[in-house]
């Protein structure tokens, strides 16, 4: 497994999902991201477990949170019609192939898949809506 070119390919595969203005690994919180850097894309590495079974190689399972910042055009829009396109992107460029039912994000990976709940503050008390997409990536 090249965990490097693995997370390099997801990054790759979601920061050209949606017109973000910024996107990076290295995470940044969303108060020293401005208005004009959104909508924005953070992908952190979360953990990696594996599961061994006697004589086979191990199977990794990935974990990954990509932070998700969008910011209403003004004081009057809700901040999630700016985040919702974002994360409708996002699911697009994640959706499996229709053949296999796998997204191998270009064959490097077994699957890869948006895995629980998708936490969001939707900006009700300001224009700043924030949300954290957990993904799951499956090497053989």
């Amino acid at each position: 497994m090249n965990r490097e070119l693995v997370y390099q390919t997801l990054f790759a595969t979601v920061s050209g999902a949606a017109g973000f203005a910024t996107a990076s690994r290295r995470l940044r919180h969303w108060s020293d991201v401005s208005a004009a850097e959104q909508p924005a894309l953070f992908q952190v590495q979360k953990g990696e477990s594996a599961r061994r079974e006697a004589g086979l190689p191990p199977r990794w399972t990935l974990s990954v949170d990509l932070f998700v910042y969008a910011r209403a055009a003004d004081d009057l829009s809700p901040p999630t019609a700016v985040l919702n396109p974002v994360l409708d992107a996002i699911e697009a460029a994640l959706a499996p192939d229709p053949v296999t039912n796998l997204q191998t994000l270009g064959g490097r990976v077994g699957h890869c898949w948006i895995a629980g709940k998708v936490e969001t503050d939707e900006g009700v008390l300001g224009g700043q809506a924030v949300a954290i997409v957990p993904i799951e990536i499956l090497v053989p």
